[in-house]
């Protein structure tokens, strides 16, 4: 089926009104992009984040009148006139096609693979995770998640016991199964994650229990492992403090470079110093052993 898409590129105050304005008038999806290159390490929790400058972009099935709808969004948001719309066409191809060819396995350390369900494992006898992008934050793509997963098959947590705090996609937990935990469990403040994260245990055939984190409970473990923000982080470390073993290991994660002193002081001060530092691209890992 052809597409076209109509877009503009409009200030930040403008994108959700003019997202609005698309769904209006019939848009199959709309979608924000950075229209000049500005990045956003660490949104606030529950915001989503938009540049200064978003170019904005509705999807429209190719038989669609684009000056009807560019007349008809004027009408609904007079702040961005006519001439600033630009309409393109896209070729007819199998989108749901191309979007699955864009992932590819990955590896990480030396066993442990991210692999999306419709693909086979390059190395069957390594640590498999059957794992497909979803709504839920966590498919070994971003920085953080790379480090975490790399940590993991470095430091392979076979019969400990392992919490995944801020599972996401249940991402971090199901590494903890496959190279060997002795029990799982992980926790999120989001239920679409819970969701999530309960779906991909069991595609890959894991007894890994998930719960809201007002729900969570358990007894201290020897591994904690949470990839949130760094805000957060220093917010939990009390209920990190309470759910990890004396001489248990805390891996933090989804900080940036630049915040891992303030984290490694506030741990430090608490017990936990966090002696081990890696980093990838702008963001950071964190680890150390409980006194």
């Amino acid at each position: 089926m052809a597409w076209i898409q109509i877009n503009t590129v409009v200030k930040e105050e403008l994108a959700e009104p003019l997202s609005d304005a698309f769904m209006e008038v019939g848009a199959c999806s709309v979608t924000f992009e950075d229209a000049k290159d500005q990045p956003i390490f660490e949104p606030d929790i529950g915001t989503t984040p938009i540049w200064a400058n978003t170019k904005v972009v509705g999807l429209f099935d190719a038989e669609t009148d684009s000056q009807a709808v560019i007349d008809t969004l004027v009408q609904l948001l007079p702040a961005v006139p006519a001439e600033q719309y630009k309409t393109e066409q896209l070729e007819d191809k199998d989108w749901i096609r191309a979007w699955m060819d864009q992932f590819q396995p990955m590896r990480f350390g030396e066993r442990l693979w991210i692999v999306p369900s419709w693909l086979k494992p390059p190395q069957p006898e390594a640590a498999n995770l059957m794992l497909d992008p979803g709504m839920a934050f966590g498919t070994g793509t971003h920085p953080t998640t790379a480090l975490c997963l790399t940590w993991l098959d470095q430091h392979a947590p076979k019969d400990l016991t392992v919490i995944d705090y801020g599972c996401g996609s249940g991402i971090l937990a199901l590494a903890a199964d496959k190279l060997g935990a002795r029990s799982v469990s992980g926790t999120d403040i989001d239920p679409q994650a819970i969701l999530a994260s309960e779906q991909n245990a069991e595609r890959n055939q894991a007894d890994i229990d998930f719960a809201l984190a007002k729900d969570f409970d358990s007894q201290p473990v020897d591994l904690l492992i949470a990839n949130i923000l760094a805000g957060p982080l220093k917010e939990l470390a009390p209920e990190f403090d309470r759910l990890l073993k004396p001489g248990g290991t805390l891996v933090l994660s989804g900080l940036l470079a630049t915040q891992a002193e303030d984290l490694q002081a506030h741990f430090q001060s608490i017990g936990i110093p966090l002696d081990t530092f890696e980093t990838k691209d702008e963001w950071g890992l964190l680890a150390g052993t409980k006194q």
